[in-house]
C-alpha cells in the first residue's frame, strides 16, 4: 500500500493536470487541496480542483460538472501560472489559496470558528461551516453568495438588505480569461426595483420590475415544466431564484461577454450536449431605449419603434432614417398650473417604462393612484405595482417615460398623463378616421365607374409606374369592373415571353414567372393554365379576396390580366420564393435556423389570425400548405393563393361543399372525407405545415425512409414515447430553443387533433406562440395510421394510396 501511494504522489507530481479525488467532498483544518486533486460531491455531481479554461496556461480554483465535460459554474477570483496552486481552510474558518508563498484568493467571514470544515455540496455550493452545523442560514462561508458566470437552481440574484451584499451575476472576461467581465445581470434598487443587463455602467438589457406574476419585460415567463421560478421582497432580502421541478434535470443561466448574451441551457443526456432553452436579448425590442423616450418598440411593426398616441418623432428626419434615439415628444405640451384638467390615456399591453424616477405605495389602489399622480405635475403615468388579480398598489413615474415595448397578447395596462384638449383630439380623429374609412369602402365597392385602375392605383405601388396601363375586358358581368387589369403586353415584355429561364414554379394551376417591369420594379406572373381546374370562378375568387386584404403575412396582388383564354395574376415579387423550395432543400434548409423557422411559423400565424377573425369578411383558406408560403428578402412569411379560398359574413364559420379542393397531406379529415371545412380545417392545415418547419420533412411521403405512413404518425408516436425532439431537422440543432421547439411541437399535435372542436381557434394557436401558459394534452390526431398488422389504413377506412404531389385537388363530389 505504501508503494502505491507513493507512486500516486509521484504521478501528481510529473502529471499536474491528474486528477485525484480526496476524502470524498470535505477537507478539514488538516487537509488541503493541492494541484491535480479534486473534491467530488456526495451525489457525484460536482467536483472542485484546479483548471485552465481555453487556450489559458494560467491555473484557476473552480467547480464544474463532475459527468459533463468542460462546463465550470463556479471560480475563485484569482489565477496561478503553474502548477503549485493549494488550497486550506485556516483556523479562523476562511479558505486560503496560496502559490508558494504568494496570497492569491482568501475567504472572509464575521463568525470564527472552532472546527471548520470546508465541503462541496450536490447543489454545487461550495461551503465552509462549524463541523456539527447544517443549517445553511449559518455557514460562515458559501460560494453561492458570490456567482460567477452561472447561476444554478438553489442561487440568488439580488441583494441581502441586511448585510448590504448584492448577488450579481458577472461573465467571463473571455474563455480564456474567468476573471470577472464588465457584462453582467443585476438588481437596481430604485423605488420599485429592477433587474438590468449592463455592461459597466450602461444599461443593456432591461427584464422590468417584478408585478406579482412575472418581470414586466417577460410576460411570457409562465409556468413550465422544466423549473420553478420566485421574486422574494422583504425587509431583509430581495432576489430572484429557481428551482428544478424535476431533479434528473439539468439546467444552468449564463452570461456570455463575447456574445452580450443571457443564455438557459439543459443538457440533455442522450446527444451528451447542452441545448438552449431561452436566451436575452431575444430581439430588438430587448436592446435598452431603441425608440427614445415615449417611443414604443413594437417587433412585428414595418418599423419596431412608433411613437404613442399624442406624441410625435422629436427628429422627423432622423425618425424616418431609422434612428430612434431622440424619441418623441408631446403633441401638446403640459401646462402645469392646469393640472387638474389634464386626464391620463390608457395603453394595454406594455413592458412598464424605466423604473428610475419612481413612487411607490402598496398600500393604495388605482383610484387612489390616479389622484396622486393628476394632483402631482411632474407625474407622468402611473399603474398598478402587482397585477395579481384585479391589482393593487400603486406605481408613478416622473419624468420622460422610457424603455417601452408593445406586446401583442400580453403586456400591462399604463395610464399615461395627457392634455386634456388632446385627449378629447384623439376622439375625434377616431371618428374622423372611422368616417374616411367608410368613404373609401364605399367608393370601391358602391362607385364602380371609378374603375378598377383607380383602385389599383390607390392601393399598389406598381400603378405608379407607367408600365401599368388600363386593360378592358369584355364579356363578363359588371362584378368584373372591381378587377385592376394590366395589359398583355406588358406582361410579355417583363416576363420575356414567358421564358423558361424565368419561370420559378409550378403549381397545380400553372406555372409562375418572374418578371421585371421597364421601371425596374420585380413581379411574379401566375398564368393560369388552360387545363387546369381553376376558372373563371376561382380566378375572380382569388383577384376580390386578396385586393381586399391588408396585412404583412400576406401576398400583395398587384394587378391581373384577362386576355381571351388567358388568365394571369401578378404579384410582389419573394426573394425567397416558396417555403417548400428553402425547407425540403437539403441545402437551401441550412439557410433556416430556428429563430428564422419560429419566426416563419409567427407570421404564418399572425396572417392566419388576420383571415380568420381580423379582416372585414371571415376567410377560410382551404389550400394552406408549404408552397403556399411566399418568402420576402428578410424570410419574412406571405400567406398566397386565395384561388379556393371560401369568405363568410356575420358570425359563419364553417360551410359544406360536394367540391372538395385542396392538397393531400394538408386537408383535414372532416373535409378530406365529407367536404365540411371551416376555420378549424385551416387550423389542422398550419398544424402539418408546423410540422414540416420542424423536421424539414413532407407530410406525404415521409414513410420512405422511416417507415411511417406520414409525418403526423411519426410525430405522434414520438410525442407518446417523450421522444418528440427526435423529429427536429439536424439543420436546426445547434440553434434551437429548447422550449420554443417543445411548445412548437406540441401546439402542432392540438392543431392536428382528429375533431375539429378539439383543434384550438387561430386566437388561441397566436397566444400559445407567444407566451409559456400550460398547454392541454393533445388528443390521437387525423390520419394517424394505426399499423398493428402491416396493413395501412386511412382515417376514413380506405387504403390509403401515398402521394408526395404537392398540386392542389380537386374532386367534383365528396368521397
Amino acid at each position: 500500500m505504501d508503494i502505491l501511494s507513493s507512486l500516486i504522489i509521484v504521478a501528481c507530481i510529473l502529471i499536474p493536470s491528474l486528477k485525484v479525488s480526496i476524502a470524498g467532498d470535505t477537507i478539514v483544518l488538516s487537509q488541503s487541496i493541492s494541484d491535480g486533486m479534486t473534491l467530488v460531491s456526495q451525489g457525484g455531481k460536482f467536483e472542485l480542483g484546479f483548471f485552465s479554461p481555453g487556450n489559458s496556461n494560467n491555473r484557476y480554483l473552480g467547480i464544474w460538472y463532475k459527468n459533463i465535460p468542460q462546463t465550470v459554474v463556479w471560480v475563485a477570483n484569482g489565477a496561478i501560472n503553474d502548477s503549485s496552486g493549494i488550497l486550506i481552510v485556516n483556523n479562523t474558518g476562511n479558505l486560503v489559496l496560496r502559490q508558494h508563498d504568494k496570497l492569491v484568493w482568501y475567504t472572509t467571514s464575521e463568525k470564527k470558528a472552532q472546527n471548520p470544515v470546508a465541503q462541496l455540496l450536490d447543489s454545487g455550493n461550495f461551503v465552509v461551516r462549524e463541523k456539527s452545523e447544517t443549517n445553511s442560514e449559518d455557514y460562515l462561508w458559501q460560494s453561492f453568495d458570490y456567482p460567477s458566470d452561472t447561476i444554478l437552481p438553489g442561487m440568488k440574484l439580488g441583494w441581502n438588505l441586511r448585510a448590504g451584499r448584492e448577488w450579481r451575476m458577472t461573465s467571463w472576461k473571455s474563455p480564456n480569461d474567468p476573471s470577472p467581465g464588465d457584462f453582467y445581470w443585476g438588481l437596481l434598487l430604485y423605488n420599485y426595483p429592477e433587474f438590468y443587463l449592463m455592461k459597466g455602467t450602461e444599461k443593456f438589457v432591461r427584464v422590468g420590475p417584478w408585478n406579482g406574476l412575472h418581470f414586466s419585460g417577460i410576460p411570457d415567463q409562465k409556468p413550465n415544466t422544466i423549473y420553478a421560478y420566485n421574486f422574494i421582497s422583504n425587509k431583509d432580502e430581495m432576489y430572484y431564484t429557481y428551482s428544478m421541478e424535476n431533479d434528473a434535470v439539468i439546467s444552468r443561466m449564463i452570461m456570455n461577454q463575447t456574445s452580450s448574451m443571457y443564455f438557459r441551457y439543459v443538457w440533455i443526456e442522450d446527444a451528451q450536449n447542452w441545448k438552449l432553452y431561452k436566451s436575452l436579448p431575444k430581439d430588438n425590442c430587448d436592446n435598452y431605449g431603441i425608440c427614445g423616450a415615449y417611443g414604443t418598440c413594437v417587433i412585428t411593426g414595418s418599423q419596431i419603434c412608433q411613437c404613442l398616441a399624442g406624441f410625435s418623432p422629436k427628429s422627423p428626419k432622423a425618425w424616418n432614417s431609422s434612428d430612434w434615439r431622440e424619441g418623441c415628444v408631446r403633441n401638446k405640451p403640459l401646462n402645469c398650473t392646469e393640472k387638474l384638467k389634464d386626464g391620463f390615456m390608457k395603453v394595454e399591453g406594455l413592458k412598464v417604462p424605466d423604473t428610475t424616477h419612481t413612487w411607490v405605495d402598496q398600500t393604495i389602489g388605482l383610484k387612489e393612484c390616479r389622484v396622486k399622480c393628476l394632483n402631482n405635475c411632474s407625474c407622468m403615468a402611473y399603474t398598478n405595482s402587482d397585477i395579481r388579480g384585479e391589482g393593487s398598489g400603486c406605481v408613478m413615474w416622473f419624468g420622460d417615460l422610457n424603455d417601452i415595448r408593445q406586446f401583442d397578447n400580453d403586456g400591462q395596462d399604463l395610464y399615461i398623463r395627457m392634455d386634456a384638449s388632446e385627449l378629447g383630439e384623439q376622439e375625434g380623429n377616431k371618428k374622423e378616421v372611422i368616417i374616411i374609412v367608410a368613404t373609401t369602402i364605399a367608393i370601391i365597392f358602391g362607385m364602380l365607374s371609378i374603375g378598377c385602375y383607380c383602385i389599383c392605383a390607390a392601393r399598389h405601388s406598381i400603378t405608379e409606374s407607367s408600365d401599368i396601363i388600363l386593360g378592358e375586358y369584355r364579356g363578363g358581368s359588371e362584378d368584373d369592373l372591381d378587377l385592376p387589369l394590366v395589359d398583355f403586353s406588358i406582361i410579355v415584355t417583363a416576363t420575356e415571353n414567358f421564358s423558361i429561364k424565368n419561370k420559378i414554379g409550378e403549381g397545380g394551376f400553372g406555372p409562375v414567372y418572374k418578371g421585371r417591369l421597364v421601371s425596374g420594379q420585380e413581379i411574379a406572373v401566375k398564368r393560369l393554365s388552360r387545363t387546369s381546374g381553376q376558372g373563371m370562378r376561382e380566378f375572380k375568387n382569388e383577384v376580390k379576396l386578396i385586393a381586399k386584404l391588408q396585412h404583412r403575412n400576406l401576398v400583395k396582388l398587384l394587378a391581373c390580366c384577362v386576355q381571351e383564354q388567358d388568365r394571369m395574376l401578378v404579384y410582389e415579387y419573394m426573394t425567397n420564393r416558396s417555403l417548400d423550395w428553402l425547407i425540403f432543400d437539403d441545402t437551401k434548409s441550412k439557410l433556416l435556423d430556428w429563430p428564422k423557422r419560429f419566426n416563419i411559423i409567427c407570421g404564418i400565424a399572425r396572417g392566419l389570425l388576420y383571415l380568420h377573425q381580423d379582416s372585414r369578411l371571415r376567410i377560410i383558406h382551404r389550400d394552406l400548405k408549404a408552397s403556399n408560403v411566399l418568402l420576402d428578402a428578410q424570410l419574412n412569411p406571405k400567406i398566397s393563393d386565395f384561388g379556393i379560398a371560401k369568405m363568410f359574413g356575420g358570425d359563419q364559420t364553417e360551410g359544406n361543399t360536394k367540391r372538395v379542393v385542396g392538397t393531400y397531406g394538408y386537408m383535414a379529415p372532416e373535409y378530406a372525407a365529407d367536404g365540411h371545412f371551416s376555420v378549424k380545417s385551416d387550423v389542422f392545415s398550419f398544424g402539418i405545415l408546423l410540422l414540416e418547419i420542424i423536421s424539414g420533412k413532407r407530410s406525404r411521403g415521409f414513410y420512405i425512409e422511416n417507415h411511417s405512413p406520414n409525418l403526423v404518425t411519426h410525430a405522434w408516436s414520438l410525442w407518446k414515447q417523450c421522444r418528440a425532439l427526435e423529429m427536429v431537422d439536424s439543420n436546426i440543432e445547434d440553434s434551437c430553443i429548447l422550449s420554443e421547439v417543445l411548445r412548437c411541437i406540441h401546439i402542432s399535435l392540438l392543431c392536428v387533433q382528429q375533431h375539429a372542436e378539439d383543434r384550438p381557434a387561430m386566437p388561441s394557436v397566436v397566444l400559445m406562440l407567444g407566451s409559456e401558459s400550460e398547454l392541454a394534452e393533445p388528443k390521437e390526431p387525423g390520419f394517424y395510421v394505426k399499423n398493428d398488422d402491416g396493413a395501412t389504413t386511412s382515417i376514413s377506412g380506405q387504403t390509403d394510396i401515398i402521394s408526395t404531389n404537392e398540386v392542389t385537388i380537386t374532386l367534383l363530389e365528396a368521397r
